[in-house]
């Protein structure tokens, strides 16, 4: 394919130029005046970029299960990262799956008759590698690592399952993972003290991973949250990735400022970090995550057997409603920010886009729900999220869960709505910046072998745009939602958008951590 007259943005960070850029065997083959090959678009007046890279995605069984996966290559998305917030589905055993099928069904559906072919994570990259519309690199779940070791018992790993959790971890990246995830606030892993985390980011950081930590507080505990994953990169040597790094809840509402003061004071001394945020102000997650801690333990099963008991509900909501637990992020619960938007109970669906009333609300819910309710937490605030997107560390992730009724939109909007938003409506970042923050700087933190950049002899991961009428069409009443705007998205030089529409082709594949630390398309 020949793009003519494109203005290419290069993902760098420096100013656009235009140009035409050859495509040839899935190869930026060459940029420039002379450039020549067929057939060719015109592009006069549309910005040719590298593809977009999902820092934080939730399409761990959208993927395998429908890999078309329009929701991301819609939005010019053409690399995933998988394996978030400490759970998946790899490594696992029999049971182990079973439980975090059930735990995590909210985020990610738990779809009847799937094929579940795989137990490691060598296995699963496999599976993608089958056929998807977009490349995937994944973090080993440190949750999952935990309850495969320790089961969901609140209380330090032994020495042993220690050692036995570091082996599973350096047998996953052995097996192609970038690096490791945590969810902090949710079990097991959050049962995980500081020193058992180093000593797993330890072993990421021999082999050339990184660590991408949901860290234990948003809210009250936010600024110790943040201090206690430097704190491990620190003692560990282990590069730090901070997931959807952002300051919610009324007591942080304009304290962006104290965050970065305390990142960029990480970096002076030395710490490499990155950082990914979803330009929306809700979050989202599952209903069952704002139990306590406590309450979890023992796995989904316990969990419910407490919340059935008159007398241990009643603790459950002293500790959310008057506590302010750490499922709550140290700040007693306003229900009135707490959204439905989805159940995996049929029954209950239109219950999607309702408010939760109180706790018997929430109870009720989770138990007729078997746990499998998701929500939106309305608790953002804009200008935080304006600061830290400023930052030099910034890249960008969606977070975006694509099952339930009514998910957040972010699932579907989020790379438009930088470019419309945050670029062209409000200028907090320019066209080129905003390109460089979803492009080479995430390929950096990977590191992706010659993806990220438009530049000759890299892999022909591009989206065309028009930066004038890019925008999210996804609201939080209509959540799936096509991007406009999008005229032509290739990963390694197929059309996966052409003319605006999808064409069906799976180019993708697992980017696997190479024994050099680096990341390529091949096994």
């Amino acid at each position: 394919m020949l793009f003519k007259n494109v203005t290419v943005v290069d993902g760098t960070g420096a100013d656009p130029y235009v140009a035409h850029v050859a495509v040839r065997d899935g190869i930026i083959a060459a940029i420039g005046p002379d450039a020549s090959g067929g057939p060719a678009i015109d592009g006069a007046g549309l910005v040719l970029a590298p593809g977009f890279i999902d820092m934080h995605a939730h399409s761990d069984l959208r993927l395998p299960a429908e890999p078309g996966h329009l929701a991301k290559v819609s939005q010019g998305v053409t690399c995933e990262v998988l394996g978030q917030d400490g759970l998946s589905y790899a490594p696992v055993d029999d049971t182990t799956l079973e439980q975090v099928r059930r735990q995590i069904a909210g985020w990610n559906g738990d779809p009847e008759g799937f094929d579940w072919n795989w137990r490691t994570v060598g296995e699963y990259l496999d599976r993608l590698d089958q056929g998807i519309a977009v490349n995937a690199c994944y973090l080993v779940p440190q949750g999952s690592v935990r309850m495969l070791v320790t089961g969901w018992e609140d209380r330090p790993a032994t020495e042993a399952e220690t050692a036995e959790q570091r082996r599973l971890v350096a047998e996953a990246m052995d097996q192609g993972a970038v690096g490791m995830s945590s969810g902090l606030t949710y079990a097991p892993g959050m049962y995980a003290g500081t020193g058992e985390l180093v000593a797993l980011c330890e072993v990421v950081a021999v082999l050339g991973g990184f660590y991408a930590p949901h860290h234990r507080s948003y809210g009250a505990g936010a600024l110790a949250a943040y201090a206690e994953m430097v704190e491990v990169s620190r003692r560990s040597g282990c590069p730090l990735h901070l997931a959807h790094a952002t300051m919610n809840f009324a007591v942080n509402k304009g304290r962006a400022g104290e965050l970065l003061a305390l990142l960029d004071e990480a970096i002076a001394g030395g710490c490499d970090l990155t950082l990914d945020t979803y330009p929306y102000l809700p979050g989202s997650t599952t209903l069952v995550s704002l139990l306590p801690g406590w309450a979890s333990e023992g796995g989904p099963a316990r969990a419910l057997a407490r919340l059935r008991d008159s007398a241990t509900a009643a603790r459950i909501r002293h500790a959310m409603e008057v506590e302010g637990c750490d499922g709550c992020h140290g700040v007693p619960i306003d229900w009135d920010v707490v959204q439905i938007s989805g159940t995996g109970t049929a029954a209950l669906a239109g219950r999607a886009g309702t408010r939760v009333r109180d706790f018997e609300d929430f109870r009720r819910l989770l138990i007729d729900d078997d746990l499998a309710t998701t929500i939106l937490l309305h608790a953002g605030d804009e200008a935080n999220v304006q600061a830290i997107m400023r930052h030099p560390a910034h890249t960008g992730g969606s977070d975006g869960l694509l099952a339930g009724a009514r998910p957040h939109p972010r699932a579907w909007g989020t790379f438009p709505r930088y470019l419309a938003r945050y670029v062209r409506e409000l200028g907090v970042l320019s066209l080129q910046e905003c390109v460089a923050h979803l492009t080479g700087r995430p390929a950096r933190r990977l590191k992706l072998d010659r993806r990220g950049l438009v530049r000759p002899g890299y892999h022909a991961d591009l989206v065309l745009f028009d930066p004038e009428a890019v925008r999210d069409t996804a609201t939080f009443d209509d959540p799936r939602r096509p991007a406009e705007g999008i005229s032509h998205v290739l990963v390694s030089g197929v059309p996966v958008i052409e003319h605006g529409h999808p064409t069906g082709a799976l180019p993708g594949k697992a980017l696997r951590r190479t024994p050099h630390g680096t990341t390529a398309r091949e096994r």
